[in-house]
């Protein structure tokens, strides 16, 4: 089956049933949450997240808030609609608490991953008054557990100052990745 069959038609519907599976501490917060695949009518709160988890880390970052996110808009339109974005919403009460998601990239094999994919987890944003009671860890294990499912033999991401303890915790090691900005 190609990628995109698998990602389109992903047995991974009820990413809540998996969470409850997984071993980690109980949270009265996470007895509530509901879990759900975003869909293209999401587009604004993943946007929304994307924004804050850049305002949040400050520097450079907050000088192009408005520049970045005609891009992320188009691209996160776009991947949501083909499969090359699968998005993970929490929702409590009738309102968005978080949520992440996974960039399906073209890549050339290697050594390592004989597959012309890639994996890329992105956009872990909890809002501020659900943070600390493990929404951000539940939403990455939820991540991590549907590239197992759709065939993925790693998932990279990009960590923040802000969640690298968390991803270290889940297994997340340093790669030899570097970046030049031009």
């Amino acid at each position: 089956m190609r990628l995109e069959d698998r990602i389109l038609s992903s047995p991974f519907t009820d990413p809540g049933a998996r969470l409850k599976q997984a071993e980690m501490p109980a949270s009265p917060l996470l007895a509530k949450v509901t879990f759900r695949p975003a869909t293209s009518e999401d587009l604004e709160a993943i946007l929304h997240h994307r924004r804050e988890m850049f305002r949040e880390m400050g520097g450079r970052y907050r000088e192009t808030l408005t520049q970045f996110e005609a891009a992320s808009r188009d691209y996160l339109d776009h991947a949501l609609r083909n499969g090359r974005y699968f998005g993970l919403l929490a929702e409590l009460e009738g309102r968005i608490a978080g949520g992440g998601g996974v960039v399906i990239a073209d890549w050339p094999g290697s050594p390592l991953n004989f597959e012309p994919k890639r994996a890329w987890i992105l956009n872990i944003y909890v809002e501020p008054e659900y943070r600390r009671q493990g929404l951000a860890k539940a939403i990455t294990q939820a991540l991590i557990e549907w590239c197992r499912q759709n065939g993925f033999g790693s998932v990279a991401l990009h960590a923040s100052e802000y969640g690298r303890g968390l991803y270290e915790k889940l297994g997340f090691k340093p790669t030899n990745e570097m970046r030049l900005v031009l």
